[in-house]
Formats: C-alpha cells, structure tokens, sequence
C-alpha cells in the first residue's frame, strides 16, 4: 500500500512542559544527564555481556537486549525533549511525528514481550531448574528474542501505516512530550474509528499477554520460594529475580496509570508525569538496578576494570 501524505497540516506543536517556562534550562539539565547516564549505563552492561564469558547465559544474553533497547528507546524521545528545552521550537514535522510514534511504539511492544520473556526465564530457573538447560537453549533464546523484535515492529508498521493516511485540519497543538497515537488521532478530521479499535486490539495484544504471563511466572516463583525452608535459601532465590521484578513494576505500573486515567484536563499534567515512568525512568533504573543488586555484574565490572587498567 502506498504512503500518502493527506495532512492539511503539515507540523504539529508539541508542547511538552512549555508551560515550565522558568524551568526550562534546569530541566534540559536534569533530561541530559538522564539521557547521559542511561546510555552509558545501558551501553556497559552490553559490553560487559559481550565481553565476559561468565555472562554468556540465557538470562544475561536477554538482560543484553533490553539494554540495547534501551539505547533505542531513549534516544526516540529525548532527543527531542533536549531541543525543545534549549530552543523553545516546539515544532515537530508530520512525518517526524510519526516515525517517533513508529519507533517508540515498536520499542514499547518489543520491551513488553523481553520482560516477559525474561521472568519465564527466571521462572524455568526456579521452578524447573532440571530441565532448565534443556527448554534455555540457545535456539530457543534466538527465537523468543527474534519474534519480540520482530512482532512488536511488524505490528507497529500496520498502525503506523493507517495514521499516515490521516487527514489533519487543525488544530495542531499535542499535549504531550512525545508523539503518541491518542494525542495524534484526536487532531485528526477523518474517521479514527478504525484505527482507534486496531490500535486498542494490537495493544492490548502486546501488553495483556505478556503482563499475564509475567504475573503468572511470578506467582510460580514466590510459591516456590516460600516452600524453602531456610531463610538464607529464601534470600539467595529470590535475589536472582528481585531486580527483574523491579524493572516490571516501574514499567508496567506507569504504563497501567497512564493509560487508565480518564481524559480530563485537569489530569493531562498527572498523564505527563507518569508517562515519564516508562519512557524515561525505566531505561535509566534498568542499568542501575541490575548493577547495584546483581553480584554476577559487578564481578564482571571488577574484572572488566581490572583487565583495562592491568
């Protein structure tokens, strides 16, 4: 199908926290090092996975994916961010517009899915640790990261493809620091329903399913580990999950609010803040968290350091 641009308009007005105006150069500040320290702290634990053959496991191998996603997924949004803090041009092109929307929903679909992936992972480990290497293998590992990636893009391009055949007349003003599809479709002047019931369907596929099965492995584990006796052996099974649950929770807790609350005015600011949660606080905590609470990792910077400076 081809691509047609049909848009009166041909550039949106993204407000982001324009109404911050007193904030704006403390909060380009604040955004520049979230974005310095998530790349490097993403891009670390990439090489160190890369580099250190201790870390070449199931668990590390799709811990490595969802930094590079990271990578990704932050540098689809805060970019831009960056350039309307220090300009004030709150000016985005259509078809900018809608490849950010592109990316950050393919990138959104994908991180699902990896954590996903990820906790039935942690659950084999735990529960069926016997046959663990067996169900793990590497095949199986490139096939479930493979079809995230795949899945989430494939289905993106389908939404993407519908909102570029949209007709906008005006107004052009979008409440919001990113181009997501709601703020989007609303401007819009033609017929959304079609595209508002498949990007309900496609999204709830690629965020019901996965966040079932994630519930589902955690309730697996904890039975599990509440049936060990000692507390040390309590301790010890739980902290190779704890950090996985972590990044769950911030991601899918922010992403549940955001998209639950209703569409009040008063609440459009509330909707910002915690939209925030899972495009920019979760690829920052993601390196933090699995560094700061994974002993593996930090034995694997300890050697990684120790080779640079030897």
């Amino acid at each position: 199908m081809e691509i047609k641009n049909q848009t009166e308009i041909a550039e949106f007005i993204l407000l982001g926290f324009g109404d911050l105006q007193d904030l704006q150069i403390p909060l380009f500040l604040l955004f520049l090092l979230i974005y310095i320290l998530t790349m490097a702290g993403n891009l670390l634990i990439v090489l160190l996975i890369v580099a250190d053959r201790h870390l070449h496991t199931p668990m590390y191998f799709f811990l490595g994916n969802l930094s590079c996603l990271e990578v990704c997924y932050s540098s689809t949004i805060l970019p831009r961010m960056l350039i309307s803090f220090l300009t004030s041009n709150k000016v985005i092109f259509f078809r900018v517009c809608i490849m950010q929307y592109y990316f950050f929903a393919s990138l959104a679909g994908t991180e699902c899915y990896l954590l996903s992936v990820m906790s039935y992972d942690r659950y084999l480990a735990i529960c069926r640790p016997l046959h663990y290497a067996a169900l793990m293998n590497s095949k199986v590992c490139r096939n479930l990261v493979c079809g995230s990636w795949l899945n989430a893009f494939l289905c993106s391009a389908i939404v993407t493809l519908f909102m570029s055949q949209l007709t906008f007349c005006g107004p052009n003003i979008i409440n919001h620091f990113f181009c997501d599809s709601f703020p989007i479709i609303k401007l819009s002047c033609s017929n959304t329903q079609l595209i508002f019931t498949l990007i309900v369907l496609l999204s709830s596929g690629f965020t019901l399913p996965p966040f079932v099965l994630t519930l589902t492995s955690y309730v697996c584990i904890i039975s599990k580990i509440l049936r060990i006796s000692s507390l040390a052996g309590r301790q010890k099974t739980f902290s190779t999950c704890s950090s996985h649950l972590t990044v769950v929770t911030i991601f899918y807790g922010s992403l549940v609010i955001v998209y639950m609350l209703p569409e009040l005015n008063g609440l459009i600011d509330l909707n910002k803040a915690f939209s925030l949660g899972y495009t920019i606080v979760t690829p920052l905590v993601n390196p933090l968290i699995y560094s700061l609470r994974n002993r593996e990792v930090k034995e694997a910077l300890r050697r990684f350091l120790h080779r640079c400076w030897t």
